[in-house]
């Protein structure tokens, strides 16, 4: 009998769901642990906030160079296989970086744990559809996205709380640790694959066909969706605690941190986006995310502190919603070459976070948050217009 996936109901579609969550959490927790501590880095290194920007660019940029090779390596081996690797490379270089002499070797270990976290997105969403049933793959991907939402919350919250009385050091140990217990919770509880078949014996030739394969037609607009959007994304939240903790707010490093609880709002829309992409499509549910997305931005050009958090509210829902249907869509339409296709995703969506989350930070040093929300506007904006020459396309 031919597998057709795990259904929703049975003990292994729960597991694969609970797994991948905690795969989640484990890796956006540590990638993004330093962002709330980037203050705190600064001082301690006496470097620019630009500058300390770079202890997440390194890691972002790690990932994306390495989660093509990942996504090869997972076809021949299996998905399960190196995401349980990448787990535990990671909570071990995590360790090590909270140990690190100098800034310049906090960078250098940073990009060697996005280099080992980068096993984690370049195998779970081909994981995801692997192993459920095709009709319930929106719906299964908002709830591993919903994970990567709540650890980048996590991790970015512990890392405060850790890192103000006890220094950034101990603020990285914390969310590596916390890591840990996630790594051996997705150990537990991610089913054997059954759906997976081996791709061995490949060559140059044939590797480059798929990934050609995968660049073809609406896939590029899909990944300039993840390019625009998340490097607009990591700029907010890289440069808004600077703003935070001068004047005339002079919030602690502690109570700034507390500014990504906004990622709740997140961790509902990426499961609610799967819902609205029954209803409306992907096309629309899309392009109605980034705009909500661009009003919430907006919102925080305000002077008053509820109207900034308000409107970061806003402006994380729209992203991750937007972020789980085009990471959604990419496998779906890549039917023949799916890790592929989701690796590409995920290297034009972490050089985005890399490259763009590091070039805003100079035009912040020189012209303020202002600055911030005109660059991250305009990415998004570009990101809706690429996405209307999107065919629309209902949940399958």
């Amino acid at each position: 009998m031919v597998f057709s996936g795990h259904e929703p109901g049975t003990p292994a579609y729960r597991g694969m769901l609970l797994a991948l969550f905690a795969g989640g959490v484990a890796t956006f927790s540590q990638l993004y642990a330093v962002q709330g501590l980037l203050p705190v880095i600064a001082e301690y290194f006496a470097v620019s906030s630009s500058d300390a920007a770079l202890t997440v660019s390194a890691a972002t940029l790690g990932l994306a160079l390495a989660v093509t090779p990942w996504a090869i390596i997972s076809d021949g081996i299996g998905r399960r296989r190196v995401i349980a690797i990448a787990l535990v490379a990671s909570v071990v270089l995590g360790l090590l970086s909270s140990a690190a002499p100098s800034f310049q070797w906090l960078v250098a270990i940073r990009f060697l744990e996005g280099i080992a976290l980068a096993g984690v997105p370049g195998s779970a969403l081909a994981y995801l559809v692997d192993e459920v049933s095709a009709k319930t793959v929106a719906v299964a991907s908002g709830t591993y996205i919903s994970g990567t939402t709540l650890g980048g919350l996590a991790g970015r919250l512990l890392a405060g709380f850790a890192g103000e009385p006890a220094g950034w050091r101990w603020g990285v140990a914390a969310v590596s640790l916390m890591a840990a217990l996630a790594t051996l919770f997705f150990l537990a509880k991610a089913p054997a694959a059954r759906g997976f078949t081996p791709i061995r014996n490949r060559n140059l030739r044939s590797i480059g066909a798929k990934f050609a394969q995968a660049l073809r037609g609406r896939m590029v607009l899909l990944y300039a969706q993840g390019f625009l959007l998340m490097g607009g994304f990591v700029a907010v939240y890289n440069y808004l605690a600077f703003r935070l903790e001068a004047p005339p707010f002079l919030i602690p490093t502690s109570l700034a941190a507390l500014v990504f609880l906004a990622y709740l709002s997140g961790a509902y829309t990426s499961v609610a986006s799967g819902k609205l992409v029954i209803k409306f499509g992907r096309k629309n549910t899309l392009l109605g995310s980034i705009f909500t997305s661009v009003l919430g931005l907006i919102a925080t050009l305000s002077g008053s502190l509820v109207v900034i958090i308000a409107g970061l509210l806003v402006f994380t829902a729209g992203f991750f919603a937007a972020h789980a249907v085009a990471s959604g869509w990419v496998p779906v339409l890549a039917s023949q070459a799916r890790a592929q296709a989701a690796s590409l995703y995920n290297l034009f969506y972490y050089i985005g976070s890399s490259l763009l989350g590091w070039l805003i930070g100079i035009p912040f040093m020189g012209h303020g948050w202002p600055l911030v929300v005109l660059c991250v506007g305009g990415l998004q904006l570009a990101a809706m217009l690429l996405a209307s020459f999107l065919r629309p396309a209902r949940s399958r």
